[in-house]
């Protein structure tokens, strides 16, 4: 008799405003991803302490050291293997580095497999997708060798946190806009063109259009970088000729960060937008022995809350490894200030709220010809965005945080009780954003998603001067306070701009030059 297990945080409720519209076609092919246990887990944490900790001692591990030492052991994968040939699934590709191996099969394979059931629903916001409710059970020989069960449901995980500039503002609003470039240089970004360096970028739907970016680079007088599109889990560069749908954000980060590094190499990393897409596309990113990024920019993401527990763990524990590696990981920190958009209270956006990446949160910055005359926190007001900022429910306090306070819009402030977010900022407003050019219309651009490609471009920059990547940057920038223009006017609803750091705009916007040199 085969015992079952419950696979811990796999539960899924059915969301409110989501109702159940049908069966699954039982014999419909999906392809359902297994993360593993890493080897040497101990000898893993007890690494990753000393990285947290900004020991300058450790080096970061090689892509084949880390999956030699801390990937899925090989007789994990063989059970794995062997669970897959009792209920008749076919393994479509393993990545001992990974950690994942990627099932195959029927709808009513799998059902029986984890038994789950799988039905239809329907929610307002997501639309339609294959969905669960319950857990995910596991049999004995699997028990605390599985960490997670990816691609059983495909419900949408995660927005884009760009936004368009209106194109009617009212009169008083001053509006001002900026080429990459241009900010490059307000920012005092250290000269360079990130030769040799490659900068990966994470996208959940939508496409560009190499004419635009020919178009973009060259009006900029600008060389064109290389751009490379990598399909994961059968997804690609499928441009919808939307301008407000995903290509908004693809171009955007794209342009973003060809234009501040034209000699870098952009890997844009293409995938479905569901939790499993999502972590199987950074995880594929943080791996690739191809393109080897020492940088990759996210500007996707969602509430803690939406998150399953296994599904935050496990993109978590990816982010983790890129720790190890030495690749720098900028996400952005959301677009709807202290709610992140949820409607029960304050959130923080997830993966910005992992404690292994440069949150990147938002200001409307004011310039003259060559220099900054004001910069504030990003908040059009209620039908504008604001920078997405707080403090995290599910990431404890990570050490180059402590004593830290988060100061609150009605006065006083709390010493933090979880990581707080964002790290970093630069300008996100729309009414002073990003000129780019998106399904042949020039338009411009804010969101926390242009200052993640900012970052990472500035990254690269740093990374393509010294000759080895600057890797896990979090300890190293709290350490050396200066290295930020710190903002101390305005708020994101629940969280108000002070001295040093805060939970709308982090440590401050970039002063390139000093970031280089604490890095």
């Amino acid at each position: 008799m085969v015992t079952k297990h419950a696979l811990p945080g796999s539960e899924r409720k059915v969301e409110q405003g989501t109702k159940v519209i049908g069966q699954c076609d039982p014999a419909e092919r999906i392809d359902v991803f297994v993360m593993l246990r890493r080897q040497q887990q101990a000898q893993f944490d007890a690494l990753m302490k000393r990285i947290e900790a900004g020991d300058a001692s450790v080096k970061p591990l090689s892509r084949e050291a880390l999956a030699k030492d801390y990937g899925a052991a090989p007789e994990d994968i063989a059970k794995v293997r062997a669970f897959a040939a009792a209920h008749g699934l076919t393994v479509a590709r393993e990545d001992p580095a990974a950690r994942s191996v990627l099932l195959s099969g029927t709808i009513a394979q799998f059902q029986s497999a984890f038994e789950v059931k799988l039905e239809r629903y329907q929610h307002h916001a997501a639309g339609q997708f294959r969905g669960r409710s319950g857990t995910i059970s596991v049999p004995d020989d699997l028990h605390g060798v599985v960490e997670a069960v990816l691609g059983l449901d495909n419900r949408p995980q995660a927005r884009p946190h760009f936004r368009i500039r209106p194109p009617f503002v009212p009169a008083r609003a001053q509006q001002e806009s900026y080429t990459p470039p241009q900010l490059a240089s307000l920012y005092q970004f250290p000269q360079g063109d990130g030769g040799g360096q490659c900068v990966g970028i994470i996208e959940l739907g939508g496409g560009y259009n190499t004419s635009d970016l020919k178009t973009y680079f060259s009006n900029l007088g600008v060389s064109e970088p290389t751009v490379t599109s990598v399909g994961v889990d059968q997804a690609g560069n499928k441009p919808s000729g939307d301008p407000n749908g995903p290509d908004g954000e693809v171009t955007l980060d794209i342009e973003i960060v060809g234009a501040i590094v034209p000699r870098a190499t952009i890997a844009v990393y293409f995938t479905q937008n569901s939790d499993a897409g999502f972590i199987d596309a950074v995880s594929r990113a943080v791996h690739d022995t191809t393109h080897k990024p020492s940088v990759i920019s996210i500007s996707w993401g969602a509430p803690e809350s939406v998150w399953t527990s296994q599904s935050m763990q496990a993109l978590n524990s990816v982010l983790q490894s890129a720790a190890a590696l030495g690749v720098t990981i900028c996400a952005a920190s959301g677009d709807s200030g202290s709610s992140d958009g949820s409607s029960g209270g304050d959130e923080v956006d997830f993966p910005a709220s992992s404690p292994y990446v440069l949150a990147c949160g938002g200001t409307h910055l004011s310039a003259s010809a060559s220099a900054i005359t004001r910069e504030v926190v990003w908040n059009d007001g209620q039908l504008g965005g604001a920078s997405g900022g707080g403090v995290s429910t599910a990431f404890a306090v990570p050490a180059w945080q402590q004593g830290l306070s988060a100061t609150s819009a009605s006065g006083g402030s709390q010493p933090l009780r979880g990581r707080g977010v964002p790290d970093v900022a630069g300008d996100a407003s729309p009414l002073t954003g990003y000129e780019v050019l998106v399904d042949g219309a020039q338009t411009v651009v804010g969101g926390t998603s242009a200052v993640a490609p900012l970052w990472a471009a500035l990254i690269a920059r740093i990374n393509a001067a010294k000759g080895q990547p600057a890797g896990f940057v979090n300890p190293k920038l709290y350490k050396a306070p200066g290295v930020c223009n710190d903002i101390t006017q305005g708020n994101n609803g629940s969280f108000a701009a002070s001295k040093g750091w805060d939970a709308c705009t982090g440590l401050g916007s970039p002063n390139g030059e000093k970031v280089a040199g604490a890095l």
